[in-house]
C-alpha cells in the first residue's frame, strides 16, 4: 500500500459521476480486467494506491455542483478491499455524499460493506442507494479458487438479505461466467433462486463468458495452470487470443436467466439495469437544500 495525493476524485458528466478511491486490489479474483495492462498500472497491482485526498476532494467537487445526481464507485477497484477496513476512505466520502444532497451506486465483493449500512441506509432515505454484489460461482470451494481472498458467495448473499431488510435495492454482477468452470445450470440457477429469495432488483450479464486482455491473460492462464490442469490449452484451442471468450453453454444460460428474471419480475436488460442505478429521482432534488 502507498499513498498519494490526487489531482481530482470525480469523472463522468452531470448526469453521473464515478470514482476510484483505490487503484489495484487485494482480492485475487483470478479472471480481474482490471489487470490489464491498457490500465497502465506503474506499480504492483496488489500495492494498493491509496488517494489519500480524496474525501477532500470530494467535498470540493460536490459542493461545486448545481445538479444532485448519482455517485458510482467500485467499478475499477473494489471500494471494501482489505485495506478500507483501517483507513476508512470510502466510509468518510460516503458521509460526505449523504452531507451533500447525493445518491450512490457502489459495487463491492465484500461483506465489510455491512460496516456502512447506517450511511446507506439514510442516503437511500434522503436520495437514493442501490448497492451491487458480484456472484459468480455458488459452490464454496469453488469460489475459494476464483475469488481466494474476499467473503464467498454464501456471506454475500448475507449482504443482500441485509440490505433487503432496509430497504436499499440490489443488482447483482453475474459476470464474469468462466467456460469449463463455472458455467453450467446448477451454478446459474442457484445463484438465480438466491436472488430472488433476497428481493434483487437487477442481474447484470455480458453474455455469460469472460473477457481477457494482456496482463490479465497471463494472471489468468496462470492460475488455470496452478488449479485446473490441462485446461489453459483448451482455452487456447477454443479462444485463441481473442478478447471476448463467451460459453459454449452461453445462449442455454442466458435463456435460463431470461426466463428466471421475466418469471421473478427482475431486471435483467443491462441498459435498463445501468439506467435504474443512473436514475436519482427528480423529488429528491426538488427538496435540495443546496441547488441553485
Amino acid at each position: 500500500m502507498h499513498l498519494i495525493d490526487a489531482k481530482g476524485i470525480l469523472t463522468g458528466n452531470g448526469g453521473r459521476y464515478g470514482m476510484n478511491i483505490y487503484r489495484g486490489c487485494t482480492h485475487g479474483c483470478i479472471y480481474c480486467d482490471s489487470r490489464s495492462t491498457c490500465y497502465h498500472f506503474t506499480h504492483p497491482f496488489e500495492d494498493i494506491e491509496v488517494k489519500q485526498n480524496a474525501p477532500d476532494l470530494l467535498e470540493k467537487a460536490l459542493r461545486s455542483k448545481r445538479r444532485r445526481c448519482m455517485i458510482g464507485t467500485g467499478s475499477m477497484s473494489d471500494p471494501y478491499m482489505h485495506c478500507e477496513e483501517k483507513l476508512q476512505l470510502t466510509r468518510r466520502c460516503l458521509e460526505i455524499i449523504l452531507q451533500n444532497g447525493f445518491g450512490v451506486a457502489i459495487q463491492t465483493k465484500s461483506d465489510l460493506i455491512l460496516r456502512d449500512i447506517d450511511l446507506l441506509d439514510e442516503i437511500n432515505r434522503t436520495a437514493k442507494c442501490v448497492v451491487q454484489i458480484t456472484l459468480t460461482t455458488y459452490d464454496d470451494r469453488l469460489c475459494s479458487i476464483v475469488e481466494p481472498n474476499v467473503c464467498n458467495t454464501k456471506e454475500r448473499i448475507k449482504v443482500l438479505e441485509k440490505m433487503q431488510e432496509r430497504g436499499i435495492p440490489t443488482v447483482v454482477w453475474m459476470t464474469p461466467i468462466l467456460p469449463f468452470i463455472n458455467d453450467t445450470a446448477e451454478n446459474i440457477t442457484a445463484i438465480l433462486e438466491e436472488c430472488a429469495r433476497v428481493g434483487t432488483k437487477g442481474i447484470i450479464d455480458f453474455g455469460m463468458g469472460l473477457t481477457l486482455r494482456e496482463g490479465d491473460r497471463e494472471y489468468y492462464y496462470a492460475a488455470l495452470d496452478r488449479h485446473f490442469p490441462g485446461l489453459r490449452d483448451q482455452y487456447i484451442r477454443q479462444y485463441g487470443n481473442s478478447y471476448e471468450l463467451p460459453s459454449p453453454n452461453a445462449a442455454a444460460l442466458r435463456t435460463v436467466l431470461r426466463g428466471f428474471c421475466r418469471k421473478h419480475g427482475i431486471m435483467c436488460d443491462p441498459d435498463e439495469c445501468f439506467s435504474y442505478m443512473n436514475e436519482l429521482p427528480e423529488r429528491y432534488q426538488q427538496t435540495s437544500l443546496f441547488d441553485s
